[in-house]
């Protein structure tokens, strides 16, 4: 485990590097969902700071028994679920309609808490979720008018794809987006397109397989 967690970070730091990016300024998020708590642990133990999960349920029995780290919800939100994700994690990734932020909005108020979340933008043929990047300004807006939100930038899914063109097209658009959005964060990339999300300007990537190996069934 603590293989797989240095050498993802210099492989990270070379791409950084030959971007003429520093080194260490890319997040890596572990996507612990279907992983063991020991591997999540062991990670953990080894230096990851950051864990990324896609379901509430999932989230809630395997934090309890594991050290403190930054929790990334992930997954599709649900507005019934908002009140979960308020409680359970540090940033809610996946923020692609007003309904959603709302619903995130009056949890983190009844838990007397600022919730920070990412505007999930849409830049694939592929994927469901997210809001269209022409009404990702207004909804960024929107969401910033939202006291108990602190919007720290943008979160994509990259298309799945053969051609590591289309890749790069599309996290280029998600950047584009992030420059009119503004914020901190751009979170782009996943174990098999880390590299081109890296070179369109990614500042965090949330990594599963390639840190963990194969997930339970």
């Amino acid at each position: 485990m603590n293989c797989h967690l240095a050498e993802l970070r210099a492989q990270i730091d070379d791409e950084l590097r030959a971007c003429g990016r520093p080194p260490g300024s890319v997040t890596l998020v572990g996507v612990s969902k279907k992983q063991p708590v020991e591997r999540i642990a062991a990670a953990i133990e080894a230096g990851l700071r950051d864990i990324g999960e896609n379901y509430v349920q999932e989230a809630r029995s395997k934090f309890a028994s594991l050290p403190p780290v930054r929790k990334h919800y992930i997954g599709h939100l649900q507005t019934n679920k908002a009140g979960a994700v308020v409680e359970l994690f540090d940033l809610a990734q996946s923020v692609d309609r007003l309904e959603a932020g709302r619903a995130l909005a009056k949890a983190a108020e009844r838990q007397q808490k600022v919730q920070a979340v990412l505007l999930q933008v849409n830049i694939s043929p592929s994927e469901r979720f997210g809001c269209p990047p022409g009404q990702a300004e207004a909804l960024a807006d929107a969401l910033r008018a939202l006291p108990a939100l602190r919007l720290e930038g943008l979160m994509a899914i990259g298309p799945i794809a053969e051609d590591r063109g289309e890749i790069a097209r599309a996290f280029d658009l998600a950047a584009k987006t992030f420059a009119r959005v503004g914020g901190s964060t751009l979170s782009i990339g996943m174990s098999g397109d880390w590299r081109e999300a890296v070179r369109a300007g990614s500042t965090m990537v949330r990594i599963g397989t390639a840190l963990f190996g194969g997930r339970q069934s």
